[in-house]
């Protein structure tokens, strides 16, 4: 039987949040609020959309805060009183100190790691870029400090090799809210205890920025390439200039010899073969068609 007693607030934001504020309305867990980011310009027309958490929680008439500081809705929680946890997945802003410890066990964090392994804000996209044979989820304590809290436990998740950013998201997101659904009970009642983190093992990820998205051939092997197109999916995206036509590159393989203009020598001296890009257009289009139009 779920322990549905405490109220909770969920912090987050996009589609990997809203799949396990989903599991726990689903649930019946009593989510007094969602704290989500302020709405943002999306689109060429630059017009306000609401995250993919607002979304589903007006749908589900459960009430949206949108702080610009975290802090500004300290009130509001401890109006809801002392039996309150948090909960939060990839809201994608710092918590302070003073608004986790009105929660009662804290927040409980789901992070899409094995933690002490790639702490910080890309574990997906490291995970693949450095050719990983398994990652998973880990359900933790939320501390001040990035992703060091102390662990309530793992799920493991294997790697095929093949993996995109944007396919791998989507499957640690529902195996995050599984583990979530499946540990939150105890963590409530707090009979499940978190183990601490072993701080001589812990890796961090950096921040992923737009310009992240230049691949430089000379600088990498031909693997290293492949794993990063895969890595970088929709964004920062992996971008190069063909014959003169700056393209994203959303599809690749190895390749021992060069064909055609898409294949690009690398440090190693293998190609990285492009098989679909995004031409300047922006149309997705396979590498011959690109090939017979713009070169």
């Amino acid at each position: 039987m779920k322990n549905t007693s405490k109220t909770i607030v969920f912090f987050g934001t996009d589609e990997f949040s809203a799949i396990a504020l989903r599991a726990l309305i689903d649930s019946s867990y009593n989510i007094a609020a969602v704290v989500t980011k302020p709405d943002s310009k999306s689109g060429r027309g630059q017009q306000f959309e609401a995250s993919a958490v607002k979304k589903l929680a007006i749908e589900n008439n459960i009430d949206v805060w949108q702080p610009s500081k975290v802090s500004d809705i300290e009130e509001n929680i401890k109006k809801l009183g002392p039996n309150t946890a948090g909960v939060l997945v990839s809201y994608g802003k710092i918590i302070p100190k003073s608004t986790i410890e009105l929660f009662n066990p804290g927040i409980i964090n789901v992070h899409p790691s094995l933690l002490p392994i790639y702490r910080g804000p890309s574990p997906i996209e490291s995970a693949i870029e450095n050719g990983d044979t398994q990652t998973g989820v880990s359900i933790m304590l939320l501390t001040p400090e990035m992703d060091a809290g102390p662990v309530y436990g793992h799920i493991l998740h294997e790697l095929s090799g093949n993996e995109s950013r944007i396919g791998l998201r989507k499957n640690l997101a529902q195996a995050g809210a599984t583990a979530l659904l499946s540990m939150l009970p105890g963590i409530l009642d707090e009979s499940l205890k978190p183990t601490p983190q072993d701080e001589e093992v812990a890796v961090y990820c950096k921040l992923l920025r737009k310009n992240d998205a230049w691949l430089k051939p000379k600088e990498i092997t031909a693997y290293a390439a492949e794993r990063l197109v895969r890595a970088h999916l929709g964004f920062p995206k992996t971008k190069i200039d063909i014959s003169g036509h700056p393209i994203i590159i959303t599809k690749s393989h190895i390749s021992k010899e060069r064909k055609t203009p898409l294949d690009i020598q690398c440090q190693d001296n293998n190609y990285l073969s492009i098989d679909e890009l995004i031409a300047p257009s922006g149309r997705v289009m396979m590498a011959r068609d690109f090939l017979n139009g713009y070169t």
